[in-house]
C-alpha cells in the first residue's frame, strides 16, 4: 500500500533557498516538508560569498551572529595589471563594499555547508528536520480553474521515491500539496517537469576554482584580489581561517581534449591550477600548498528561467531559474534572497488573510531581478575575463574601466541596490514625503535611541522577517498641537472602516498579528515622554523611539533630516514582512492605505 500524505507547501532540493523558505515558513508556523535527494549536506566547496543585503536578511530571521563570528570579513579589493617588466603590479585598492548605506561595510566569506548547518540547525531547534535521501518521480497540477483558486485545496500531486542501497524495493510515497517549490538545482527535475526554458546563453570563458591554504609572497592575499595579467585573469577571494579561493582563467589547450573538443576532468588537478596560478602570478611566487580542500571547473552559463510559477501553485527558485558567474559573488544571495521574498507571501495565503494573486508579485520581482543579474554578470564577466590593455593590445581591458564598472556595480552586487517596480505591494504615489526612503528597496539602516531606556537600537533590529507588516510612524516634534493630531489620528485609525481595524489581524496560534507600530519621534531625548503617545501607538515600552543621538553623542540622530521627513507632519513608512518598503504616506491620506492593503489582503470577517 502506497503512504499518502497531505502538506501545505513540500519544498524540493535542501541548498540555500530550499532552507532559507524552509526556516522562513518554521517561524510562520506554516505545515511544510522539505526533501533532497543528497544523503548528507554539501561537505566542501560550492557556494562561499555572502553579500552586505543577505547578512542584513539573515538578521532580520537572528541568524547572522555565527556567520559574523566564523566567516572571514572581505573589505577592500586590491587590483593587478601588467607591469612594464610583464609581470603584475598592484594599480590600486578600494572598499570591496561601495554602497553607502551598506549596515556591514564588508562580505562574508564562509562554505555553502556551513550556511546549509545554520538552517538545518534552526529547524533541528524547532523539532524540523530535512527528508533524506528522496526525489520527486512524478509531478501533476489540477487542470480545475476553480480548485487552483482555492487556497485551501491541494491541487498538486507528487509521488517521491525514497532512495534506498540498489538492492532493496522501491520505496514510494504520493504527497498531495497545497504548494510546491522546486529549489533543486540547475539541473532542476521541477523545472524540467514544468517546460519552462533556460534562456541565455553560455560564454566562452574557462575557470578552474580551487579551495587551499596558500604559501605565498603576494601581498593581498587576504584581500580579495582582480587580477590581469597577460597569461590571464584570477580572483583572489579570502576564506574562513586560512584558506583563500582562486577563481583562474583557463587557457583551451590546458583542460581541452583534443579529440573531443569537450572539457577533460582528467586534467583539472590542483597541480594543473596552482601552475596556471604560477604563470598568473608572476613575479610573486606561489609555491605548492600543503592542503587543497577542493577544486573544480566550470564554463560561464547565463540564463534566466522563462517562468518563475506555474498557476502560483508550483514555483521555482534559486538556481533552478537562474544561473551567473561565482565571480560575481550572487549565487547563494539572490537564490537565498528569493526565498526570502516568497516565503511570507505564501505564510499570508496560507493563513487566508491575503489573496492568492498576491503570489503572482514572486515572478514579477524575481524574474525582472534574475535578468537585471544576468546583465550585471554578463558585463562584469567580459571585463573580468577580457584580456589586459597593453602597449601591444590597445583594444584591452584598461584598470580605470574596471574599476569604475566594480564601482558602479558595487549597490547591485552588495544587493543593496535591489529595487522592486510599483506593483499592487509597491506603491510610490507618496514617495515625496520621505524622498530618502526608496519605495520598493530594503528599508535604510539608521540609529534612533528607543524612548524608555535611551539604548541605541538600529531600526533594522526592530524589523524581524516575521510575516508582520511594520508602521513605521514618524510622528514629528511633539509639541501639544502635534500631539492634538497624534491623539486624532489614533481615533481615525481606531475606526472599523480604517485599513488597521479591516486587516489588523490579531495572533492566532503560530500565527503573527499583521501588523507592528513602531513610532518614531523627532526632538530630544530628555523633552520626550513616551507615555504621552495613545496606547495603541506603543504596544511595548521597547517600541517607541526617539531620532536623537545616545547618550555618548557618537550614534544615532539626524534621521529626519536624511530621510527628508517634515518635523511637523506625520508621515507613516510600510515596510513589507521582507524589509522593504512598501508603501509612505501622509497621515492626512488614509484612504490610500486603505486601498494599499485592500488591493492585496482579506478583510477581517
Amino acid at each position: 500500500m502506497v503512504k499518502e500524505s497531505r502538506v501545505d507547501v513540500l519544498i524540493i532540493g535542501a541548498g540555500p533557498s530550499g532552507l532559507m523558505c524552509a526556516n522562513a515558513l518554521a517561524g510562520a508556523g506554516v505545515d511544510f516538508r522539505i526533501i533532497d535527494n543528497r544523503p548528507i549536506g554539501v561537505a566542501a566547496g560550492q557556494a562561499d560569498g555572502i553579500q552586505p543585503r543577505t547578512i542584513e536578511v539573515l538578521q532580520s530571521y537572528g541568524l547572522a551572529d555565527s556567520l559574523l563570528k566564523d566567516g572571514a570579513q572581505m573589505y577592500l579589493c586590491a587590483f593587478y595589471n601588467p607591469g612594464p617588466d610583464g609581470g603584475i603590479e598592484r594599480t590600486g585598492r578600494a572598499p570591496d563594499v561601495t554602497a553607502p548605506t551598506a549596515r556591514y561595510p564588508f562580505k562574508i566569506t564562509i562554505d555553502q555547508g556551513s550556511i546549509e548547518s545554520m538552517f538545518i540547525e534552526s529547524l533541528k531547534s524547532q523539532g524540523l528536520s530535512v527528508d533524506r535521501p528522496m526525489a520527486p518521480s512524478s509531478l501533476e497540477i489540477s487542470q480545475d480553474p476553480e480548485e487552483l483558486l482555492d487556497p485551501s485545496s491541494y491541487p498538486v500531486k507528487v509521488v517521491l521515491d525514497h532512495i534506498g542501497p540498489s538492492d532493496t524495493t522501491l520505496e514510494q510515497e504520493i504527497v498531495y500539496a497545497k504548494f510546491v517549490l522546486g529549489a533543486d538545482g540547475a539541473h532542476s527535475w521541477v523545472r524540467k517537469t514544468l517546460g519552462f526554458t533556460m534562456d541565455g546563453e553560455q560564454t566562452d570563458y574557462i575557470w578552474g576554482v580551487i579551495d587551499f591554504v596558500p604559501d605565498t609572497d603576494f601581498p593581498d592575499i587576504r584581500n580579495r584580489a582582480a587580477i590581469h595579467s597577460n597569461n590571464g585573469s584570477c580572483m583572489i577571494i579570502p576564506r574562513e581561517g586560512d584558506k583563500v579561493r582562486f577563481y583562474l582563467q583557463m587557457a583551451d589547450k590546458d583542460v581541452m581534449d583534443p579529440e573531443t573538443g569537450r572539457i577533460d576532468k582528467r586534467k583539472v588537478t590542483s597541480e594543473n591550477l596552482i601552475n596556471t596560478a604560477r604563470k598568473t602570478f608572476h613575479p610573486y611566487v606561489v609555491n605548492q600548498p600543503k592542503e587543497v580542500d577542493w577544486c573544480s571547473i566550470y564554463i560561464i552559463g547565463q540564463r534566466v528561467a522563462s517562468k518563475f510559477s506555474k498557476h502560483e501553485r508550483v514555483f521555482i527558485a534559486g538556481d533552478a531559474c537562474h544561473t551567473h558567474s561565482p565571480k560575481a559573488g550572487q549565487g547563494m544571495n539572490a537564490s537565498m534572497n528569493d526565498t526570502h521574498n516568497l516565503a511570507w507571501k505564501l505564510a499570508q495565503v496560507l493563513r487566508g488573510r491575503a489573496d492568492i494573486s498576491l503570489l503572482k508579485t514572486y515572478e514579477l520581482e524575481r524574474q525582472k531581478y534574475a535578468q537585471d543579474l544576468i546583465d550585471f554578470d554578463r558585463e562584469f564577466s567580459a571585463l573580468f575575463s577580457g584580456k589586459p590593455r597593453t602597449s601591444e593590445n590597445q583594444e584591452g581591458v584598461t584598470h580605470e574601466q574596471f574599476l569604475s564598472a566594480f564601482m558602479a556595480f558595487g549597490g547591485f552586487s552588495s544587493g543593496i541596490g535591489v529595487h522592486y517596480m510599483p506593483s499592487v505591494i509597491v506603491d510610490t504615489t507618496h514617495q515625496s514625503c520621505a524622498p530618502t526612503i526608496i519605495i520598493g528597496q530594503r528599508m535604510l539602516p539608521q540609529i534612533f535611541v528607543r524612548a524608555a531606556d535611551a539604548r541605541p537600537i538600529d531600526i533594522q533590529d526592530v524589523l524581524p522577517a516575521d510575516t508582520r507588516f511594520k508602521i513605521l510612524l514618524f510622528v514629528g516634534l511633539l509639541t501639544p498641537e502635534q500631539l492634538a493630531n497624534v491623539r486624532r489620528l489614533a481615533e481615525e485609525l481606531q475606526l472599523p472602516t480604517s485599513f488597521l481595524q479591516k486587516y489588523g489581524y490579531p495572533a492566532e496560534g503560530n500565527a503573527q498579528s499583521m501588523f507592528d507600530i513602531i513610532p518614531i519621534t523627532a526632538g530630544q531625548k530628555d523633552d520626550v515622554n513616551f507615555l504621552d503617545l495613545p496606547l495603541m501607538f506603543r504596544s511595548h515600552w521597547s517600541k517607541v523611539l526617539i531620532d536623537d543621538t545616545d547618550v555618548t553623542g557618537r550614534l544615532g540622530g539626524g534621521a529626519y533630516k536624511r530621510f527628508g521627513i517634515d518635523e511637523k507632519a506625520i508621515t507613516m513608512v510600510i515596510v513589507r514582512p521582507d524589509g522593504y518598503v512598501g508603501m509612505i504616506a501622509p497621515s492626512t491620506a488614509l484612504e490610500s492605505l486603505d486601498k494599499y492593503f485592500g488591493s492585496f489582503l482579506i478583510g477581517k470577517t
